[in-house]
């Protein structure tokens, strides 16, 4: 998930101290109004309001909004400024400074849910499939017949690995590689848990799409292969 945060601070984590500690690919932009053509490739904004005048602040979030009218908009808000907060905003939702990862992560996931994919950006995406499970890693949201699945980032990072790579095995050593990126010296059964969820949040019909291949590892297959 690329995730723009705009503000006039200098790292993101004086805005969201816990935000750096998520694995999405994070862009701070200046606040000034000539940034808001940057914002075209993110997929989410985070929106500083923290240090700055709420009606200035209020202004330049609905300038995001008329410029980028599918993109989403968080503010990073005080408390004590929550008060100000009204539909003249134009924004989606809003995080507090003392905000923990998990919130962070759950927030800007349900807001991709909610969102539909601009068509334009639908023609770009680097979408998985196979059959009724489609796995979009743009606006990293995962359907199943449409209904988006609520998926924490790895489990959906170890989907879109398998479903891209429908038909091939994978080890368990070799998923901790490509989907974690390091060698898990604890061993493979962070692999194991990770599938197990897949499949219950999957459901009865796409629950086998994660196949176990005994001895080895795990492959993703097309319902149509399935016994």
């Amino acid at each position: 998930m690329k995730v723009a945060v705009v503000s006039r601070a200098t790292d993101v984590s004086d805005v969201l101290p816990t935000l750096p500690l998520l694995s999405h690919e994070l862009q701070l932009i200046p606040a000034e109004t000539k940034s808001i053509r940057l914002l075209s490739d993110c997929n989410v904004v985070i929106m500083d309001v923290t240090g700055n005048d709420l009606l200035s602040a209020r202004d330049f979030c609905r300038a995001i909004a008329a410029a980028h009218p599918d993109l989403p908009v968080v503010v990073a808000i005080a408390e004590s400024s929550l008060i100000a907060l009204d539909g003249s905003w134009a924004v989606d939702d809003f995080l507090l400074p003392t905000a923990t990862p998990v919130e962070i992560d759950a927030r800007l996931r349900l807001l991709l849910m909610r969102r539909p994919v601009p068509v334009e950006q639908a023609e770009d995406s680097q979408v998985a499939a196979i059959g009724d499970l489609v796995v979009d890693e743009v606006t990293y949201v995962a359907r199943v017949d449409g209904k988006p699945l609520d998926l924490t980032y790895k489990e959906f990072e170890l989907l879109h690995f398998l479903v891209k790579n429908a038909g091939r095995v994978f080890s368990r050593e070799q998923l901790l590689q490509d989907v974690w990126g390091y060698d898990y010296f604890g061993g493979a059964r962070t692999v194991d848990v990770h599938v197990r969820r897949l499949r219950a949040k999957l459901g009865r019909d796409y629950e086998n799409v994660i196949a176990t291949v005994r001895n080895v590892g795990y492959k993703a297959v097309d319902p149509n292969e399935l016994d």
